[in-house]
C-alpha cells in the first residue's frame, strides 16, 4: 500500500518522504522487518524500539515511525547504516502507539468498520461474558467473530492466527484479524479488551457498538501503579462506544458512564435497582433465575454454576436488547443453553466420582467467586480443597491477600507454582503464606505444581471437592524465561486414572 493511504487520518509532525512508497507490512519487531516494511518504533517500560531503528533500516524498512524524542544521528556520525541509495522514510508523530492502531487499521481496508464491535472490559468474568455474548447472538441467527484469551474464532470455527499478547492482539495483528473475519462474513465482533490494551492505544480509532463493565477488583497493579490508573484505563473503552452495558453492583460502574457521557447505557445487576435485575437465584446442577421486567419476569436457565455467571449472563442478555434483538428470541437463545469455557469452573471427567474443577482464577476476586461457586453446589458435608499459586513478575500485592481468601473459604488448601517467570517460587510461596497463616485453615506447600495435584487427588473423597485455580486453560508453564508444556486438566486426568 503506498505510505499517504497508509498514513490517513494519522496526525503528522514531520515527515521526509514521497507519498508513493510502497509498504509491504507493518511491525514494532525489527526482527520482523522484510524489504519494504513500515517499522514502528515503541517505548515499552524496559525497551526502547527507537535502538532498533537502525536495525530494521539494515533489514529493508522502508519507512520507519518515530516519536517527537527520536533524534536522528548526523550522516557524519553514523546515520542509518544501508546498503540502499535510497534513505529510509522517516516519519515523526507524538505517540507511536496511536499511529500504528490506526496505521494498521488502514493497511487492512478498516475492517472494523464494516462490522458492529463488542468489547468486553473488567477485572473478571471477561473470557466467559464474550462466550456467553457470541453464543447468544449466533443462536440468535447472527454471524459472530470471537477475539479473546482461550481462543479467536470466526462464526464458531477457530481462525488459525497467532498473536503475542495474552488477552488482545497489538494492532497490526488484531486488524488483520478484522480483516479475515469480514471476508468470512462476520457480523458481529465480540472482543475482550484488556486494560494494557487501553492504555497502550491498541483501540485508537475504534468505535464499539456496545462496551460491557464487568467489575473492578485489584489486579496488574504491577503495570497500572494505582487503582485509580487502573480503573481509568478501563473505562477509556466506554468514551469509545456508542451504547454501554454496565454492573450496577460495582462501585467503579460511576467512573465508567461518566467516560461515557451522555450516550445511552443499561445497567445489570442483582443487588441494586437496575434495567436487568436477576431475582430468586436458585443453584442446584443448573443455575436459574428470574429477569425483572417492566411487565412481569422472565424465567432464565444456565448451565454454568456461580454467582458470578448470573452477572456473566445479565450482561449478555444486555448486549443483544442493545443491539436490537426482541426478548422472546433473547429467552428463547439463552435457554436452549450457552456454551462454557475451557478453564472455567471446567470439570474434569472421571470414573471415581471425584468433583475435579479446573478454573483460571487468578485474582483476589476472581479466587473468591470460583471457592463460593463450587461450595454452592457441593454435597453438605462435603470439604473444599483450594489449589493455588500466584504468578511471578507481576502484582505482589494480591499474593497474601489471595492467600487469606482461600483460607477463609476453603476447608483445605495446597499452596504450589504458577507461573513463577523470572522470581523464586519459594519467594512467591512465602508471600502468599503471609495471608493464608492468618487464617485457621490447613494447608501444605508443595512447590512442583504436578506433585501438588497428585497429592490433592489423593486426599479427595467423593462428597469433597477440588479446584485447582490459576491456570484455567492454559497449556503451560512459565519457569524462568522457558515456555514448559503442562496443563491442569491433563495432570487431574492423570492423577485420576
Amino acid at each position: 500500500m503506498r505510505l499517504d493511504r497508509l498514513l490517513k487520518n494519522v496526525p503528522l509532525l514531520s515527515h521526509e518522504f514521497s507519498g508513493e512508497t510502497e509498504i509491504t507490512h507493518i511491525t514494532h519487531d525489527s526482527r520482523a522487518v522484510k524489504p519494504g516494511a513500515l517499522f514502528i518504533c515503541l517505548r515499552g517500560e524496559n525497551f526502547d524500539g527507537h535502538v532498533f531503528a537502525d536495525a530494521a533500516v539494515r533489514r529493508g524498512a522502508a519507512a520507519i515511525i518515530v516519536d517527537s524524542e527520536y533524534v536522528k544521528p548526523l550522516e557524519s556520525e553514523s546515520g542509518f547504516e544501508t546498503n540502499s541509495k535510497k534513505s529510509p522514510t522517516v516519519i515523526s508523530v507524538s505517540n507511536t502507539r496511536e499511529a500504528m492502531a490506526r496505521v494498521s487499521a488502514n493497511f487492512y481496508g478498516n475492517p472494523a468498520e464494516k462490522m458492529r464491535l463488542i468489547g468486553v472490559t473488567g477485572t473478571n468474568g471477561k473470557t466467559t461474558t464474550t462466550f456467553f455474548i457470541d453464543d447468544l447472538l449466533r443462536k440468535c441467527g447472527r454471524k459472530t467473530g470471537l477475539i479473546g484469551t482461550v481462543c479467536i474464532t470466526a462464526n464458531g470455527i477457530p481462525l488459525n492466527i497467532p498473536f503475542a499478547t495474552s488477552t488482545t492482539p497489538d494492532p497490526p495483528e488484531l486488524h488483520k484479524i478484522f480483516a479475515q473475519m469480514l471476508a468470512d462474513g462476520v457480523q458481529d465482533v465480540v472482543m475482550e479488551v484488556s486494560s494494557h490494551a487501553l492504555a497502550l492505544h491498541k483501540m485508537e480509532g475504534l468505535v464499539f457498538d456496545v462496551g460491557v463493565f464487568t467489575n473492578l477488583t485489584q489486579d496488574h497493579l504491577d503495570f497500572h501503579g494505582t487503582m485509580d490508573n487502573y480503573r481509568e484505563a478501563k473505562a477509556r473503552l466506554f468514551s469509545q462506544s456508542r451504547f454501554a452495558v454496565v454492573n450496577a453492583d460495582d462501585a467503579s460502574t460511576e467512573t465508567m458512564l461518566a467516560f461515557h457521557g451522555d450516550d445511552p447505557f443499561l445497567t445489570y445487576g442483582i443487588e441494586n435497582a437496575c434495567d436487568l435485575r436477576a431475582l430468586h437465584i436458585e443453584f442446584c446442577g443448573q443455575t436459574t433465575f428470574d429477569l425483572q421486567e417492566p411487565h412481569g419476569l422472565r424465567r432464565f436457565v444456565l448451565n454454568n454454576q456461580g454467582r458470578f455467571n448470573v452477572y456473566n449472563s445479565l450482561a449478555a442478555i444486555g448486549v443483544a436488547q442493545a443491539l436490537g434483538i426482541s426478548r422472546d428470541n433473547i429467552q428463547h437463545a439463552f435457554n436452549a443453553g450457552l456454551s462454557g469455557v475451557p478453564g472455567r469452573i471446567q470439570s474434569v471427567p472421571n470414573t471415581l466420582g471425584l468433583n475435579v474443577f479446573i478454573d483460571y482464577a487468578h485474582s483476589p476476586d476472581g479466587l473468591k467467586n470460583i471457592i463460593t461457586a463450587v461450595r454452592e453446589c457441593v454435597s453438605k458435608g462435603g470439604r473444599i480443597y483450594t489449589l493455588f499459586g500466584c504468578g511471578g513478575d507481576r502484582d505482589r500485592d494480591k499474593r497474601s491477600i489471595m492467600g487469606k481468601i482461600a483460607g477463609e473459604l476453603s476447608d483445605y488448601c495446597y499452596l504450589t507454582s504458577d507461573n513463577p517467570r523470572t522470581e523464586d517460587p519459594s519467594d512467591i510461596l512465602a508471600q502468599i503464606e503471609t495471608g493464608i497463616a492468618q487464617t485457621p485453615v490447613t494447608y501444605e506447600i508443595i512447590q512442583n505444581r504436578r506433585d501438588a495435584i497428585f497429592t490433592a487427588i489423593k486426599a479427595l473423597k467423593p462428597d469433597d471437592a477440588l479446584i485447582i485455580a490459576g491456570k484455567g486453560h492454559e497449556d503451560y508453564q512459565i519457569i524462568g524465561t522457558e515456555k514448559f508444556y503442562f496443563s491442569d486438566f491433563e495432570v487431574a486426568v492423570e492423577a485420576m486414572s
